[in-house]
């Protein structure tokens, strides 16, 4: 019979655990981030076509930090919870 061996988490939770950060502050960004990516994508259709695609481009990286910084803050909620 095997025996069930504890699971190890990751040392980025432990490290932002110790920063002081909890799985919400990281939750609320998430939700920033959300709302600064639309904002981004807004004014990129106000400036002229030259800058267009950097501005696109620069929301479209910044749409990629939500999902990031709400899974980081479910790892910080299942780390602190144990």
């Amino acid at each position: 019979m095997r025996v069930p061996t504890r699971r190890r988490h990751s040392p980025i939770p432990r490290l932002l655990l110790r920063a002081g950060l909890r799985g919400t502050h990281l939750h609320t960004m998430s939700g920033a981030a959300v709302g600064l990516c639309v904002t981004l994508w807004l004014r990129a259709k106000t400036v002229d076509q030259d800058e267009r695609g950097n501005a696109e481009r620069r929301a479209l990286f910044v749409g990629l930090w939500p999902p990031t910084l709400w899974l980081l803050g479910d790892s910080l909620e299942r780390a602190h919870g144990r």
